[in-house]
């Protein structure tokens, strides 16, 4: 397992090529400055180019599906897994692997003390609300990971092939509502705005320790 952590531009990492080595690969990732990830289906109009460039925050566009991230630095945790298909227990079956994804969050942070009446993984199909379709957190897909019925970790998928490269997210710290200055056009009511769990809630963990636990339940759980 090659185990990598960088700080920089949101833009930088999103735009990192997938390795074709055979190796599995774990990014973790710091942004140095607030940016917003638009999801591979997501055009420019989403957002409010004016009030972007006032607020400072970078755009950038992943290539992997899913609503718009508002990433700020230390508040958000973010890694990447990189798993060649030919070690996917699930094979090219994509749903599923996001199922077994969440499965590895859900032990490494049992593994940490988790309370595992409090945690799922969500095994069914998207979770829609009126805001899911902009933002990320505000839907529930298959494989991630809730907390009392509330999003906790964040997943996305995009498949080469040679590997599958899985985006998760975990907030710190987060408010939905922060990223609505930047959404232009008419949007939904913020009231439908849902509930957001975040790390703290679930288990007290220093970013050393989560990765550490993350990584083990990824070791476990390959062939």
């Amino acid at each position: 397992m090659h185990v990598e952590r960088h700080r920089g531009s949101a833009a930088d990492f999103h735009g990192r090529d997938v390795p074709d080595d055979g190796g599995v690969h774990v990014w973790w990732f710091d942004v140095s400055a607030p940016a917003v990830a638009l999801g591979s289906r997501q055009g420019p109009e989403l957002l409010d180019h004016d009030a972007v460039r006032r607020a400072g925050v970078e755009v950038v566009r992943r290539r992997s599906g899913g609503g718009a991230v508002l990433l700020v630095p230390g508040e958000v945790v973010w890694v990447d897994v990189i798993v060649p298909v030919a070690l996917l227990p699930t094979g090219l079956d994509l749903r599923a692997a996001m199922v077994w994804m969440g499965e590895i969050w859900l032990q490494g942070l049992l593994a940490l003390g988790a309370d595992a009446e409090r945690l799922a993984v969500h095994h069914g199909g998207m979770v829609c609300t009126p805001w899911s379709s902009a933002i990320c957190f505000a839907g529930i897909g298959p494989g991630e990971l809730v907390l009392d019925g509330r999003k906790l970790v964040g997943l996305s998928q995009r498949r080469t092939r040679a590997a599958a490269r899985f985006q998760c997210a975990v907030h710190r710290s987060v408010e939905l509502a922060a990223i609505l200055p930047l959404l232009a056009g008419e949007q939904p009511a913020v009231a439908a705005l849902p509930p957001v769990a975040v790390l703290s809630e679930a288990v007290v963990a220093s970013d050393a320790d989560l990765a550490a636990a993350l990584e083990r339940a990824l070791a476990d759980a390959l062939p």
